[in-house]
């Protein structure tokens, strides 16, 4: 009696996993052959916020608010600037790289001929993104530990930051998805200068969102912004004593900016795929 062969037949579920994890695995070893590429991009703009602000500022005797002030102001900038590193690498790690493959490399072709729905391709940029902007978040504690020349006073909460870090790296990530498949190369400058730059400076990076209260008509016309949310979720993980905006806000906004991202960016990518 001759013995027959089984073959296994992966389910359609099961297929969409696999290619889902090697596309993933395979966006990740890229990653670490651009290690030092990764980490100059990351680096670059915490290093020198807070290098200006946390250590140059009170050794030339400028320090914010005397002495006691520029520990505050040291530690509050921290959270900020975790957000605002957050923010960058996720478009850079998910917007840049998309602009290329829809413009001259055509690589994304390849990638929707994996057995998953263009969804899931769409999805596994978003993941990459959030991995890397989790990374840059990690980098800043690094530096926050051993540039700032005044004590940075940081208390962990655990559960905020467990919960609130993956979660504005996936809205970071998703808003790179949006970004990428809804931009011409070309204008891949003007989103710098006219979106990136402005949330910046507009998204409680070196100030609570509640010391706006002076000036109401910002204070609320600012709450479009996505990184004021990052912003507040930081200081709410990393400090006590810092006011920030309420823990239920911060987490709303930041599931429905990530919900319209995705939304947005996930049917940007499937029109320029299927198109």
């Amino acid at each position: 009696m001759s013995s027959a062969s089984v073959t296994e037949v992966k389910s359609p579920r099961a297929s969409s996993r696999s290619a889902f994890g090697a596309l993933l695995l395979r966006d990740l070893a890229v990653l670490r052959k651009e290690v030092w590429m990764f980490l100059g991009r990351t680096v670059m703009q915490p290093l020198l916020l807070i290098f200006v602000f946390a250590y140059v500022f009170p050794k030339i005797g400028e320090a914010i608010g005397g002495q006691a002030g520029a520990a505050r102001f040291s530690t509050l900038l921290v959270g900020g600037v975790i957000a605002s590193s957050m923010i960058f690498q996720g478009v850079q790690a998910v917007a840049l790289p998309l602009v290329q493959d829809f413009g001259y490399t055509r690589e994304i072709e390849d990638r929707v001929l994996a057995p998953m729905p263009v969804w899931a391709v769409a999805l596994e940029k978003v993941a990459s993104g959030a991995i890397q902007a989790v990374i840059a978040a990690l980098v800043v504690f690094v530096l926050a530990t051993f540039i700032p020349a005044t004590p940075v006073h940081l208390s962990v909460h655990w559960f905020y930051l467990v919960t609130l870090l993956p979660l504005s790296a996936m809205t970071s990530a998703a808003l790179g998805l949006t970004i990428g498949t809804r931009v011409e190369p070309r204008q891949v400058p003007l989103i710098f200068s006219l979106l990136v730059i402005p949330m910046t400076f507009l998204g409680a990076v070196y100030y609570p969102w509640q010391s706006l209260t002076p000036l109401p008509w910002l204070k609320w016309s600012v709450l479009v912004n996505p990184l004021i949310y990052v912003s507040e979720g930081m200081r709410l993980s990393l400090t006590k004593g810092v006011p920030h905006m309420p823990t239920a806000a911060v987490y709303a906004a930041l599931v429905v900016f990530t919900a319209v991202f995705l939304k947005l960016g996930i049917d940007g990518f499937k029109k320029r795929v299927l198109s």
